[in-house]
């Protein structure tokens, strides 16, 4: 199956690198996508150019593909569901749900000259980070590329109803499978609360399992392409 690998916040394509080899071993097409802004130089990007990005990797993907979104780039695999839900075969969430329709994107950092730069690692200390050696720490953040603040305050915005009818995959990386079902019952993710196929996993990793977990979370992605 043909699997678009969408980083989160201030990570290019590259952040797929050790995803990548493991998910063709299992015999799979993955491509990671590098977008607007997100390491192509383009510092001017908008979410919509983001979500066109993706949107245009669906359609020249000689299948139907799963798209797979990791932390706030789960909004950007669900706008892609929502913009082709009769073209994706499953959207994968890693760390992360997708923003509700009329909200930001991903305010969650103070911008400056009109960037969102990498905050450092006070903010994701406890267990987004407790799994990364101090070399994956400086490689992360010496290769962060500040999202511009067009796309972080971007307002989502979902339109076709039949997005919920696309199957839907939770990887729980920093948090546990048990948890991420409390939160959808309290009404913190409304667009997965609507699903009409959704599985959960655990991964035992922190909040970039990319890195400090490729090989089990490629085992994981493809499990549930061979699901789809």
């Amino acid at each position: 199956m043909d699997i678009l690998l969408i980083a989160g916040l201030w990570l290019d394509g590259s952040a797929w690198d050790d995803v990548v080899p493991a998910l063709k071993e299992l015999g799979h097409r993955p491509v990671a996508l590098t977008l607007p802004g997100q390491g192509d130089g383009a510092g001017s990007a908008t979410l919509e150019d983001q979500v066109a990005a993706v949107v245009a990797a669906v359609d020249a993907a000689p299948d139907k593909p799963m798209v797979v979104g990791h932390s706030a780039a789960c909004t950007l695999a669900w706008l892609a569901a929502d913009a082709r839900p009769e073209k994706v075969a499953k959207v994968a969430f890693i760390g992360g749900f997708p923003s509700a329709a009329g909200t930001p994107y991903a305010d969650f950092f103070e911008t400056k000259d009109g960037v969102m730069p990498f905050p450092g690692w006070g903010p994701f200390e406890g267990p987004d980070s407790a799994d990364l050696d101090e070399e994956t720490r400086g490689r992360i953040a010496s290769a962060a590329i500040p999202v511009p603040e067009q796309v972080a305050h971007g307002t989502v915005r979902l339109a076709d109803e039949r997005r919920f009818d696309v199957p839907m995959l939770l990887v729980c990386p920093e948090f546990t499978p048990a948890q991420a079902r409390d939160w959808i019952d309290a009404g913190d993710a409304p667009e997965v609360a609507r699903a009409r196929h959704l599985d959960l996993v655990d991964i035992g990793s922190g909040h970039w399992p990319m890195f400090t977990e490729p090989v089990e979370l490629a085992r994981l992605l493809a499990a549930a392409a061979a699901d789809v």
